[in-house]
């Protein structure tokens, strides 16, 4: 889809099938939402129309381990099982290794009803990857590509830019008063390659959209620039008016709105990397314990009830509840906390926190889609296919604006001909009327805003679950805090020191630096920030020790100094 016409003209296509109730296509993000009105809707169908109107309908993929098969005719049987799968849309099986590619559009599609169907058959399956990690390569996949685009964008923007920068002079050097035009030929040379290279995928955009019998917000572009081009071409080659040409007009609207594709597809990037770097949370591996031993295993195949061992600096591979070890465990990524949480025997773990300070061993108590990292981006996703009132609008304003004002150019062509204007004037009045009406703000301005609302959201730790709230983010005059600490700067300062009778404030604060100088703790850190501010240095310490969710432990001046908690 290239703008909010493509979404609308979608949108419309998939609601005219029989049992479809309703159908919300997101622009933005490129998903459609579909609700059936009658069970034993194929999923084929949905897809076949939607490849009918031009688009692509992406498959999730996943990927199953087999056992027992021993022939062709193994393998033959499990494939027409799984393809008779309603949703399933190709499912190749392979006897070495013995593993089956499933290809599917429908979601409710579960691992059970792939494993149920391989069993009927007298075999068995497990899923070779949790969809947890084919989410996160399609959304790596996903950026490679985007990025490859956007460059590719960029480029055709630079050239349209320098091809179009005579025109420029030209319009400045008229607006000073003086009459200078280029030569038509030169004119024509310039706006040429802009029309036909750099706006080739408006002209491949509106194609697909008229074979599909409908027009899109490239049709517009492609109608204006194409005409005001063919005007000029016959103007300088029939005409007497050397001066009334439109060459300027159509280079200049194919790189303004490459512009607009270029920003739009930046915004879209931003939000995409908000998602993918919370998914990157999750470690690629996890520590298993296995009896006596401990095995390095990829975290898609931890399970629930597995025992992990954490060791200080990484990061939690699963949601869990330790059961020994102490530990501070940073959870800022995932809950907002702005210093490490400290976690005994008996408390619960985030999947994707880091282990900041000792070794710990939990009980695993959720994995994959199961994870609350998972169901926060499941939040985030999910309010990035959502649609804003304002945007829900837009789009039906959008769905008329093309015929409406190709409409609006033929009443004009048509006008100047009914009132004694001429074929040229006629022609012209028409073509300003598209022209000036390509460019479509309309269809780009809303979603723009909302996916980046949402990604400079993500990328300052503002999660978004609900698009209607942003909408109504700029009518907000009162915000309420739940709790104490919400509001900070995000690290620890020292805002008062209290010590015994007898002691100097400068010496307790030296003691306290002096033993906590090779802590990592935020604690130690603002101590250490507060004895540079008051200019106190430490002391020498030895026999340092750090004990994990208490404190730490060292001599000082013959002195022996704990800096802790009450444990």
């Amino acid at each position: 889809m290239h703008c909010a016409g493509c979404a609308a003209r979608l949108q419309k296509v998939i609601e005219n099938l029989d049992g479809v109730a309703e159908a919300d296509v997101n622009y933005s993000l490129g998903t459609a939402e579909i609700t059936l009105s009658a069970p034993g809707v194929p999923i084929s169908r949905i897809v076949e129309t939607v490849q009918k109107a031009g688009f692509k309908a992406p498959a999730e993929t996943r990927l199953y381990d087999l056992e027992g098969m021993h022939c062709a005719s193994c393998v033959h049987g499990v494939e027409q099982s799984l393809n008779n799968i309603e949703g399933v849309l190709d499912a190749s099986v392979s006897l070495t290794p013995q593993r089956a590619k499933v290809e599917l559009i429908d979601t409710t599609v579960t691992d059970r009803d792939i494993v149920a169907a391989v069993e009927q058959r007298g075999f068995r399956a497990h899923a070779h990857v949790d969809r947890f990690t084919l989410r996160l390569e399609k959304e790596q996949e996903y950026r490679e590509k985007a990025a490859s685009e956007r460059r590719r964008t960029l480029a055709l923007l630079i050239l349209g830019a320098g091809l179009s920068l005579p025109f420029v002079a030209q319009m400045l050097w008229m607006f000073l008063g003086h009459g200078m035009f280029l030569p038509p030929w030169l004119e024509w040379s310039l706006a040429t390659p802009v029309l036909f290279v750099v706006g080739a995928r408006f002209f491949r955009s509106a194609w697909i959209a008229l074979r599909a019998g409908s027009a899109n917000m490239d049709t517009l572009v492609v109608v204006g620039t194409s005409a005001a081009y063919g005007y000029s071409v016959y103007g300088w080659l029939f005409a007497t008016d050397g001066n009334a040409l439109y060459f300027e007009a159509a280079a200049m609207v194919i790189t303004l709105v490459m512009l607009g594709k270029w920003l739009e597809e930046r915004a879209r990037g931003a939000t995409t990397d908000a998602v993918l770097s919370l998914m990157e949370l999750r470690p690629r591996v996890a520590r298993r314990i296995e009896g006596a031993n401990e095995v390095e295993v990829p975290v898609e195949r931890v399970e629930s009830g597995d025992r992990l061992r954490v060791l200080p600096g990484e990061r939690v591979p699963a949601d869990g509840v330790v059961d020994g070890g102490v530990t501070d465990v940073d959870m800022s990524m995932i809950t907002g906390e702005s210093v490490p949480v400290t976690v005994a025997k008996g408390d619960m773990v985030t999947g994707g926190a880091i282990n900041q300070s000792g070794t710990v061993t939990l009980r695993v108590t959720a994995t994959g889609e199961d994870s609350m990292l998972a169901q926060i981006i499941q939040l985030v996703e999910s309010a990035q296919s959502g649609k804003a009132g304002i945007q829900r609008l837009v789009d039906r304003i959008s769905a008329v604006f093309v015929p409406v004002v190709l409409a609006a150019s033929l009443i004009t062509f048509a006008s100047w001909l009914l009132f004694g204007g001429s074929i040229t004037e006629a022609l012209g009045a028409a073509v300003s009327v598209v022209v000036i009406a390509c460019p479509c703000a309309l269809g780009l301005a809303t979603p723009t805003a909302l996916v980046t609302g949402m990604g400079v959201g993500a990328r300052n730790g503002i999660l978004i679950r609900d698009i209607s709230t942003l909408e109504g983010a700029a009518r907000v005059t009162t915000v309420v805090f739940d709790k104490t600490g919400t509001l900070t700067i995000g690290r620890p300062v020292v805002s008062e020191i209290r010590h015994a009778d007898g002691v100097l404030t400068q010496d307790a604060l030296a003691f306290a630096a002096s033993v906590q100088q090779f802590s990592e703790h935020p604690y130690a850190s603002a101590l250490m920030d507060h004895a540079r501010e008051s200019g106190v240095s430490p002391r020498e310490a030895v026999g340092f020790r750090n004990e994990s969710g208490k404190g730490v432990i060292a001599e000082v001046d013959g002195r022996r100094v704990l800096g802790g908690n009450a444990r």
